[in-house]
């Protein structure tokens, strides 16, 4: 009896296995609509963050606090959350930061984790939940080429074809973690981006987000 129940269990945990693609995904709600990122598994420190986060409900009624149209949206200042008009946002967190796991290259619609520069942050470590969706534009073959002998690195052929169809912003190449990329949604992020700003690139009206795994 003990080695059927024990048969059993195994059978499900194969059947479980075997439903899951072994991706995780979370829906970025706001009210220009929904987006959903596919979290990478090839950066498992943001990602494992980036889901506590998103299980404490740490980034609900939080505010995209910075938006440039063309480059990106930012958001998951904890700050941001019932903040006045004239409050300047940008520099909250959880209190920690996250090591850099940099690799992925800048398309339109990755994720990616906000950081201080400069010298003060030599390793690039990562804010602890402050992101960003990138909106950027489309590129030409010698834009690539001057940031390739500006950063000394090579795109495959495949990532010239994307930032040139797609867009993106491969100026921030090698300098950020991205660790996750929409699946749907891109057309929010462009009416996001297209909102009107005050000074400072924050929006005039509150945009409010909540995130949840799908």
């Amino acid at each position: 009896m003990q080695k059927l129940v024990y048969l059993f269990s195994c059978f499900i945990l194969f059947a479980l296995s075997s439903c899951s693609d072994g991706k995780s995904y979370v829906v970025i709600e706001t009210e220009f609509g929904n987006m959903t990122a596919e979290l990478y598994n090839s950066t498992p420190h943001h990602k494992e963050n980036f889901l506590k986060l998103v299980d404490e409900g740490f980034y609900d009624d939080l505010l995209f606090h910075r938006i440039i149209q063309g480059f990106m949206i930012q958001g998951g200042d904890p700050n941001s959350r019932d903040a006045t008009p004239d409050q300047r946002l940008g520099s909250g967190g959880p209190g920690y930061t996250v090591e850099a796991e940099i690799g992925a290259p800048h398309f339109k619609g990755t994720l990616a984790a906000a950081r201080t520069g400069g010298p003060s942050n030599p390793e690039k470590r990562s804010s602890g939940s402050q992101f960003y969706i990138v909106h950027g534009n489309t590129q030409t073959d010698q834009l690539l080429d001057n940031i390739e002998r500006s950063k000394n690195f090579k795109y495959n052929e495949a990532q010239r074809a994307k930032y040139k169809e797609l867009g993106g912003a491969p100026n921030l190449d090698g300098d950020y973690t991205l660790y996750g990329e929409l699946v749907d949604g891109l057309d929010v992020v462009d009416k996001i981006a297209a909102v009107q700003k005050a000074p400072g690139d924050r929006p005039i009206q509150d945009i409010k987000m909540k995130i949840r795994r799908k």
